[in-house]
């Protein structure tokens, strides 16, 4: 076998890495996320961050974590399906359907394993799907493992998806595929109009409200609160390890298709079950989320239109967004790699987006505003945005 042959595949091209002489990924953090975050020994502005709620070290939220450590220990050692279905993870099965307002929820290990373990439950090669063409990677590589038709539609473009559906023939079911808040842009999906498209043409619609449970609607529920969708008939998906501030996912939808899961879902019954401690962390997230919630919307929303503001008013290709991610458009790798490495020079430590997370030379570098930081902080953000213009 020729080795070296199969490692020159492997190259990565990390001269931009080299030239700068910065590299803003796997970047080792030496602290929880507090109001800073500590990198190499130095204090740093946390904008890169999906803790958009800031409970993932909040001191309730760590005392649910260790009370459920004591009372179940660190693993129960099993798939949900064997010994690791424990009182809490039924409890928090129901406690979470119910806050979805959902008949029943599974939790899976991650977002991304409940993505890629719900199409390969119900797809097959005599199906097509169409799916949002800024969707996340979970979901295009779970359609594209399932073998069906896979037709991309023009991001949030309803016309257009009523289009292509207009002149589908000959598959056995229709599926349409998106996610709430597209977390790159930080653009919503327009989910009322597009479930009632499905309805129209008999399609079946999956939302994955990653980037939604915890920061829209009225009472944090998601997208199905904030497009006030109270019939959904469809599949409902989400990461607990954004706004939640733990791990996991869940599936969430109709009785009869979560009790198919719970048996024959490939991705759930043969992967160990989340730990007692993170289910604990969830089940405190959610008492917070219930008694808290439009407080700490409130402050994170602000924070976020203060920092939109300022970024606009130093001339930065800044997104519009009702979330509390500010956007920046960076075109080409280099452009993007330098922005990240001005913040970073200057103590704000974000995510720089490029290919293939977003197309060639669309460059994004993206700032998160969670409810944990304080007045003093956003105001050393606005006096720091000035000296990171390209």
């Amino acid at each position: 076998m020729n080795f070296g042959k199969i490692f020159n595949v492997l190259d990565t091209d990390e001269n931009i890495v080299e030239k700068l002489g910065f590299n803003p990924y796997y970047v080792e953090i030496e602290s929880g996320l507090d109001e800073k975050i500590i990198i190499n020994q130095k204090e740093y502005i946390n904008l890169a961050s999906n803790n958009y709620l800031g409970l993932a070290n909040n001191s309730i939220v760590k005392k649910g974590v260790i009370e459920a450590v004591e009372k179940y220990g660190a693993s129960l050692c099993g798939t949900p399906i064997a010994t690791g279905y424990v009182s809490i993870f039924k409890m928090m099965e129901k406690k979470m359907a119910n806050f979805l307002k959902l008949d029943e929820a599974l939790i899976f290990p991650s977002g991304y394993q409940a993505n890629l373990g719900i199409f390969n439950m119900f797809l097959d090669k005599e199906d097509i799907v169409l799916v949002d063409r800024f969707a996340h990677s979970s979901l295009v590589q779970g359609i594209m493992a399932t073998g069906c038709k896979l037709r991309p539609f023009l991001h949030n473009n309803i016309d257009h998806l009523e289009a292509i559906l207009k002149k589908i023939k000959g598959y056995k079911n229709i599926f349409i595929v998106t996610e709430s808040v597209f977390s790159t842009d930080g653009t919503c999906a327009p989910l009322k109009d597009l479930t009632n498209i499905a309805n129209k043409y008999n399609a079946f619609t999956i939302v994955d409200d990653s980037h939604g449970i915890g920061v829209l609607g009225k009472n944090g529920r998601g997208v199905l609160e904030e497009e006030e969708i109270e019939e959904f008939n469809g599949i409902y998906t989400a990461s607990l390890g954004k706004a939640i501030g733990n791990s996991g996912g869940v599936v969430a939808g109709n009785s009869k298709l979560i009790k198919c899961l719970r048996y024959y879902c490939s991705h759930l019954v043969y992967s160990t079950a989340l730990t007692p401690g993170t289910l604990g962390g969830i089940n405190s997230v959610l008492d917070i989320i219930e008694k808290d919630y439009p407080k700490i919307k409130t402050k994170m929303i602000n924070y976020s239109k203060i920092i939109y503001s300022n970024l606009k008013k130093r001339g930065f290709n800044v997104l519009e967004s009702k979330v509390p991610i500010n956007s920046i458009k960076t075109g080409k790798k280099e452009n993007t790699f330098k922005l990240a490495k001005l913040f970073f020079d200057n103590g704000i430590f974000t995510t720089p987006f490029v290919e293939p997370s977003v197309p060639n030379n669309d460059g994004r570098v993206r700032l998160i505003t969670c409810a944990n930081l304080k007045d003093s902080i956003i105001d050393e953000i606005v006096g720091k945005i000035g000296e990171c213009k390209i």
